[in-house]
């Protein structure tokens, strides 16, 4: 029987990164993927951060810079933010950006097996055994820990009845050529009829666009998305920049967010999708997995080594990424205060308030898509039409 210190289900970029760290402490690694290829299917718009880009050598898989943003209102207010001299994030081919970072785990020692998958998992007091499935055979794995890489709806997760995030969004794109919009720049649109309490977009991507939208179920009005995205293109008052427009694909998929209370257990934790550790205010998880992964490494390697995985050392180390869990909830509660909790007329308000030139000079100061809380703060402290907003963000994000 095989025997490994870490089995890691799922080879997106958090499994790939998190076995390509531990790899590099001294420990044998098995990553098991479902599919047959890495990086299928896509399920996201795309976007790379520059803070989880200087983590890894992916530089080309980049598609598009991406510096600037044409912000719209539901009336058609819009505000343009960003300068080239600054890029914000970039646009990626994500089979690439997938296959690159788990190469970098392989390239260092680590195995992988695709079209396979777990179908049961024991945990005893010295070890786990894991049973991994394909077409053709059943084999049992024993290992110290077991990571649960595996999205959204993980399995890992599920099975070992971690709980669920707090929120889960629902997501929809098309990659379309002929779209009319400005290189450098991605657009974002708003309004109930096109992605109630969130937001669409058009994302360029090297020679096509992916536009789509995102949202609460609960917030649909037994819409669907497909129908928000074309409301969008052909009935908005931005229905000319689509005119020109060919779909060449479509996807979708689900956005959890709401880091789980206790992402791990005794030989078990969560990273990325699979513990709820997307961004509330854009549903990227590439940077908050990879935060994840450069907190909890370290010491899951002392622990491993010293042979105590326990629930209760497991537990404790859940403490260590309180930091990114109350992040996150902030960053919730001002998106709740300037975007999901807001009517399409409150909106439209903003967006005036937004479009005069010291206001986005400040947003072009203080905006970071990583990070939008000190943006938040600083907009509701010198914009006096935000007060309004003062007393229901502030004290969100203060009890965050």
């Amino acid at each position: 029987m095989e025997f490994y210190d870490v089995v890691i289900i799922g080879a997106g970029p958090i499994g790939g990164y998190l076995g390509w760290k531990l790899v590099g402490l001294g420990h044998s690694v098995l990553i098991v993927e479902e599919h047959s290829e890495i990086g299928r299917p896509f399920q996201c718009a795309g976007l790379v951060n520059p803070g989880a880009m200087q983590r890894v050598p992916m530089e080309d898989t980049i598609l598009s810079p991406i510096w600037g943003a044409r912000i719209n209102s539901p009336s058609g207010i819009t505000v343009d933010i960003g300068s080239p001299e600054r890029i914000r994030t970039w646009s990626v081919c994500r089979k690439k950006f997938d296959e690159g970072v788990v190469r970098l785990a392989v390239n260092n020692g680590a195995e992988i097996v695709l079209g396979s998958r777990p179908s049961d998992i024991s945990i005893q007091d010295d070890y786990a055994e894991v049973t991994i499935t394909n077409s053709d055979s059943e084999n049992i794995v024993r290992c110290s820990l077991i990571c649960g890489c595996d999205g959204a709806h993980s399995w890992v997760r599920r099975e070992m009845k971690m709980g669920r995030p707090k929120e889960m969004m629902i997501g929809y794109q098309l990659e379309v050529t002929g779209y009319e919009g400005e290189e450098g720049k991605l657009d974002m649109f708003t309004g109930e009829d096109i992605a109630p309490g969130f937001f669409a977009w058009a994302i360029p991507s090297g020679d096509t666009t992916r536009i789509g939208m995102w949202s609460r179920s609960d917030m649909l009005s037994g819409k669907s998305c497909e129908m928000m995205v074309d409301y969008l293109m052909n009935h908005s008052v931005w229905k000319d920049r689509f005119t020109g427009c060919k779909i060449i694909g479509r996807f979708g998929g689900p956005v959890p967010s709401g880091l789980l209370r206790f992402p791990m257990k005794e030989r078990v934790a969560l990273f990325g999708d699979a513990s709820g550790a997307c961004k509330p205010t854009t549903g990227g998880g590439i940077g908050t997995g990879f935060d994840q992964v450069d907190v909890l490494v370290p010491k899951l390697s002392e622990y491993m080594l010293s042979g105590d995985l326990s629930e209760q050392k497991m537990r404790r180390l859940c403490k260590s990424i309180e930091p990114l869990r109350r992040k996150l909830k902030r960053a919730r509660a001002l998106r709740d205060a300037f975007l999901t909790q807001v009517t399409d007329d409150e909106l439209d308000e903003v967006f005036r308030v937004w479009s005069r030139p010291e206001v986005t000079e400040i947003i072009n100061q203080s905006g970071e898509i990583d990070n939008p809380i000190p943006l938040g703060l600083r907009l509701l402290k010198e914009v006096p039409e935000f007060r309004s907003l003062a007393s229901k963000a502030a004290s969100a994000v203060i009890w965050s």
